[in-house]
């Protein structure tokens, strides 16, 4: 595919909350600038695992999407994420993103009541039926319990589907995304860090990353690396971002992590909804030596 259809370096956007936790739309359009302008992001999606998208309500999820569009303007993709476990609730959301002015829809595979496969395909054919957006499908088994990952036969099937464009995949599974690259033509996007560059090398074209939100510059310059055919940059490059994306992802979720880190800073981010706790003072002293020693790395032009 020629032209990535959700660009290349999307950040995971965190949803930045008001001391008392609400919403606070300016602090999110202030760092949708501040990623797409300054921080090498090309997209930027909403409402997804890093976005805290199952504390926030519909009516906030859809005043997200209006204001980071209305701060980006077209400078950057816009995706929403849209699933539940509700095929009629996605779809209602999917509806509302489309009139917010969302570029494009995340999907996650539907969760807890353990559909069959044929039931996540048609789920997830219903929901690309209602708006005129492309999909981008989200395969995160990790999150959506035993039986949700999609297989490659359901992801080819879907592939069929003219607005089904990308996935961002999180199952880790590195043969059946290989398989299904050379089987379609759908665009992968790495959405587990550690993954980016080895699922650059079997023909992603970009990554989904939490990690972009506090080092967009030095993600993308894994991308870039590897674009310009300098493979062994983008190796270096990916490792020397292997720490960092040790000490944000695991351990704590990743929303934790990078609201912590801007707390630090003193940048738009606020507290984590409930049942999430925030980082404590030894957590948030690590995450900050990590990205330190990230950010000393050359930073790409």
């Amino acid at each position: 595919m020629s032209t990535p259809p959700f660009g290349r370096c999307a950040a995971a956007m965190i949803t930045p909350f008001s001391a008392d936790g609400g919403l606070d739309l300016s602090g999110a359009q202030r760092l949708a600038t501040h990623l797409v302008d300054r921080a090498g992001c090309d997209a930027l999606v909403l409402s997804g695992t890093t976005g805290e998208s199952p504390t926030t309500t519909d009516v906030e999820k859809t005043a997200l999407v209006r204001a980071v569009v209305d701060a980006v303007g077209d400078r950057a993709k816009v995706v929403a994420g849209v699933g539940t476990a509700d095929t009629r609730h996605t779809v209602a959301l999917a509806e509302a993103a489309e009139k917010a002015g969302a570029h494009g829809l995340l999907v996650v595979t539907p969760y807890y009541s353990r559909p069959t496969q044929e039931a996540i395909v048609t789920h997830l054919r219903t929901v690309a039926d209602a708006t005129e957006l492309p999909v981008m499908l989200y395969d995160i088994p990790v999150r959506t319990g035993e039986g949700t990952a999609l297989t490659a036969d359901s992801l080819r099937r879907l592939a069929e589907h003219p607005r089904v464009v990308a996935v961002k995949e999180c199952s880790g599974d590195l043969l059946k995304s290989g398989l299904v690259m050379g089987d379609t033509e759908l665009a992968y996007y790495s959405g587990s860090e550690e993954l980016n560059l080895p699922l650059l090398a079997l023909g992603a074209v970009g990554c989904v990353s939490t990690v972009a939100n506090v080092a967009g510059r030095q993600v993308r310059g894994v991308l870039d690396a590897f674009a310009a055919g300098d493979t062994a940059l983008a190796a270096s490059r990916h490792r020397a971002l292997l720490p960092l994306v040790e000490a944000v992802m695991h351990g704590v979720p990743g929303t934790v992590s990078v609201k912590a880190l801007f707390q630090a800073a003193g940048l738009p981010g606020g507290p984590v909804r409930p049942p999430l706790l925030p980082a404590d003072e030894a957590l948030t002293e690590r995450l900050t030596t990590a990205l330190r020693a990230a950010l000393t790395e050359p930073t790409p032009v």
